[in-house]
């Protein structure tokens, strides 16, 4: 996966740089207005009217390339696993928990839970020192 998206990476960066320069090299509306009164223009590479639609239509499909590839990256970047449960999905199955009293008199200390005074043997409290 990471491979792909490298190389999804590189070729929209080539592509981009490409676009670019493509951009950069063509003239604008205006400038053919003056090519058609021989000012310069039909000693370009391309002749007076021949690299327009050449340059205007790789600047067309390399705009698409890098389209694509702007969608397949937001596509594989938002991917997520098919089983995204916890790590504890897998854990083995305890005991239950006794259930704790969460009345007022069970939080004073030294105050123990009905079920634990019954099975503990009931001493007297000291006596304090005189």
């Amino acid at each position: 996966m990471s491979v792909l998206m490298t190389l999804i990476l590189v070729v929209q960066m080539l592509s981009a740089l490409a676009m670019i320069g493509l951009v950069l090299v063509q003239h604008g509306k205006g400038a053919d207005m003056g090519a058609a009164f021989g000012s310069g223009g039909s000693g370009s590479l391309f002749g007076a009217t021949g690299g327009a639609n050449f340059l205007s239509r790789t600047t067309a499909v390399l705009a698409a390339v890098f389209f694509a590839c702007t969608l397949l990256l937001a596509y594989l970047g938002n991917v997520r696993p098919q089983s995204s449960g916890s790590v504890l999905e897998g854990a083995a199955v305890t005991a239950p928990v006794p259930a704790v009293d969460a009345s007022p008199a069970a939080q004073i200390p030294g105050n123990a839970p009905a079920a634990a005074s019954s099975s503990a043997p009931q001493t007297a409290p000291a006596a304090p020192a005189k």
